[in-house]
Formats: structure tokens, C-alpha cells, sequence
């Protein structure tokens, strides 16, 4: 297993949006309404269809050079990178345990009010990285 793949993405255009497949990965689909949204999506798309492979023992086959791949006039070659760390991390979390260090009224506070300190540090981190 690799840390980071590329593949090339073709984004097809048409009047309701964007058409996103990888041609060296036959299923590996997606569709967006922008080019921005576009590369987010075939990275999420490209990063489960890996993984999914990687979980189903399938061998992952080498990346056809964007200068050989054939398009039509309503396509654009996008490459795209996934780094599969992230991306198995995703699909299945791992927890590691934390310690950390509040002031004793705080504790108090939180226990009285049943607070779960786990998902407080959590959605705190969340909103700290902006991850939804």
C-alpha cells in the first residue's frame, strides 16, 4: 500500500454540471457544478474507490500518463492526488486517547451538567479546523 496516488480525472462539460471519471479506474465516478467543487469530489471519489480496493486485496494498476489519454471536446484532464492516510482515516477512524488538563471548577462544572468530555473536545477541534 502506497501513502499518495495520482490519477488523471477527465472532467466532461455539459449544460447541468460536470461529469468526473478516471479512466484507469472503471466505476470511480462523481459529478460537480463547479471546478472547485469538481477536484474536491473526484479526490473524495478517488480516495474511497483506493481504499475500497486496497480493503477488497485488488491490485491497484498504474496511472496512464495524462499526455495519453484521449478526450473529446467538451473534456479537460484533471490530475488528481489522494493521500490515503487521510483517506483510510476516514473510512475507518482510529481513536487515540488524549490527556489534558482543566481547572477543577471547570470539571466540576461539567460533570454536575453531565458533559461529555470526549465529544466537547471533539466538536471544539471541529470547529477550530472548520471540518464539518
Amino acid at each position: 500500500m502506497k501513502d499518495r496516488y495520482s490519477f488523471v480525472a477527465v472532467f466532461e462539460y455539459a449544460d447541468d454540471g460536470i461529469s468526473i471519471s478516471f479512466p484507469d479506474l472503471p466505476g470511480c465516478l462523481s459529478c460537480a457544478d463547479s471546478e472547485e467543487e469538481g477536484v474536491r469530489m473526484a479526490e473524495d471519489a478517488l480516495g474511497l474507490y483506493l481504499f475500497g480496493m486496497e480493503e477488497d486485496g485488488e491490485e491497484i494498476p498504474a496511472p496512464t500518463r495524462i499526455q495519453d489519454i484521449r478526450l473529446e471536446t467538451n473534456q479537460v484532464p484533471v490530475l488528481i492526488s489522494v493521500y490515503m492516510p487521510l483517506a483510510r482515516a476516514a473510512v475507518k477512524p482510529v481513536t487515540v486517547k488524549k490527556t489534558l488538563t482543566i481547572p477543577n471548577w471547570l470539571n466540576i462544572k461539567a460533570e454536575q451538567a453531565g458533559i461529555n468530555f470526549s465529544q466537547t473536545l471533539q466538536n471544539a477541534l471541529k470547529q477550530q479546523l472548520n471540518i464539518k
